[in-house]
């Protein structure tokens, strides 16, 4: 367990600041002078400008750091391992901060020298090796290529990519992903989908579905992100539901350095995800860099049919103001105001609907000819993705083009008053 109530701030190889909680529980992130003086330096999180006051939390830690933490089964092995409360998301945070999301680690300058194993499960033994961390509910670790495979990272040894573990409750949920992205890559073959294999983890049992880091690069250096839960200065659990597709849209449109075309080709992503049925992309599934131009998308990730398991009917965050709505229940007129909330004229809604109906004939039969899942998976994903083209995509034209004549049609009244 961490002996220190601070950790340091490294971005990339630099010190960036102190983290500390004081004795009232709050928690203070403060950059380190010299960091500030560089010529440039780099702000680490979009709500963490650069600045020599101190950012003050009440309430637990500021959201950027708090969604670093890992969730689920590895937040409570980490806790296990430390012999503390899942809770204190802080000691988590300095055991396992060594490799992140990113370009940042948090470093205990006084760590505890051994973990508590004995009792914890191979996979979870894996994880806790390199005293990294991963948000996100699955069941994951951080891995190196290893021969024809791939093996858990080490101790002081940076991962190149996350292998996603099966999951009892999920049955299948490494194939169905794998057939969802590549169904999505089908669609989007103009935008940035991970990569992705399935194959072995030595010491792990079963298939593990294996993505390489977008956050790495082959010489090591550390690319900087944020997911929007982070960027829209939400904290980790589930705050990342609480919001709408469109909040993303907007933060696109009035964020300075942003471009208009990232909106259009994250809506084109929304609605890929919807066709899907990707019912569990919230805020957390969906990312931006950070460039010297600004913040640009990474590529798309976390790309589940989720609404193939009957736990997952209700789609994650609200579209065109319906919250909690079933994607059984999705309309016409949801798509075209999501459109219209992520501020695109009505030729791009129209057209992004146009090029993914282009598309949809070779992502079905993408899925078909795939080996991987089985055939009643690869049939329901390919059934699924009909049934939701005709029941809410087919008449979208047909909307927006009644939209566009009764527009025309109180103008011409208008002018002629």
């Amino acid at each position: 367990m961490a002996t220190a109530l601070w950790g340091r701030v490294l971005f990339r190889d630099d010190l960036a600041g102190t983290l500390q909680q004081d004795p009232s529980g709050r928690y203070v992130f403060t950059y380190d002078p010299a960091y500030l003086a560089q010529e440039p330096a780099n702000a680490i999180a979009h709500t963490l400008p650069l600045r020599e006051e101190p950012f003050i939390s009440e309430v637990g830690l500021h959201p950027f750091f708090d969604n670093l933490v890992a969730e689920g089964w590895f937040q409570n092995a980490q806790a296990r391992a430390l012999g503390v409360n899942p809770s204190d998301r802080f000691a988590l945070l300095l055991a396992f901060g060594r490799d992140l999301a990113g370009a940042v680690a948090v470093i205990d300058p006084a760590p505890s020298a051994q973990l508590r194993l004995d009792a914890i499960d191979p996979d979870a033994v894996a994880a806790l090796a390199s005293r990294a961390s991963l948000s996100g509910i699955q069941r994951k670790l951080l891995v190196v290529r290893h021969g024809n495979g791939y093996r858990p990272a080490g101790p002081n040894e940076l991962s190149t990519h996350i292998a996603k573990l099966p999951s009892g409750q999920l049955t299948d949920i490494v194939e169905l992903e794998f057939l969802t992205t590549l169904a999505s890559r089908a669609l989007l073959p103009d935008d940035s989908i991970v990569e992705l294999d399935i194959s072995s983890v030595r010491g792990i049992d079963g298939p593990a579905l294996v993505i390489p880091r977008f956050d790495r690069v082959s010489s090591g250096l550390k690319i900087h992100f944020e997911e929007f839960n982070q960027l829209l200065g939400r904290r980790s659990g589930d705050d990342k539901y609480n919001g709408a597709y469109e909040d993303m849209g907007r933060f696109i449109g009035t964020t300075p350095g942003c471009l208009p075309a990232e909106a259009d080709r994250l809506y084109r992503r929304v609605l890929t995800c919807l066709l899907l049925g990707n019912t569990d992309a919230h805020f957390k599934n969906f990312a931006m860099f950070h460039t010297r131009d600004g913040l640009r998308l990474t590529p798309a990730y976390d790309l589940v049919a989720a609404s193939i398991y009957p736990d997952y009917q209700t789609i994650a965050l609200s579209v065109a103001g319906a919250r909690d709505l079933k994607i059984s229940a999705l309309q016409p007129k949801h798509i075209v105001a999501l459109g219209e909330g992520f501020s695109l004229p009505t030729a791009s809604i129209m057209d992004a609907v146009a090029e993914i109906e282009k598309r949809l004939g070779v992502a079905k039969d993408t899925v078909a000819a795939s080996k991987v899942g089985t055939m009643e998976m690869r049939d329901e994903l390919i059934s699924r993705m009909d049934k939701r083209w005709n029941g809410s995509f087919a008449s979208i034209g047909r909307l927006l083009s009644k939209k566009q004549s009764k527009g025309g049609r109180r103008k011409t009244l208008r002018s002629s008053v």
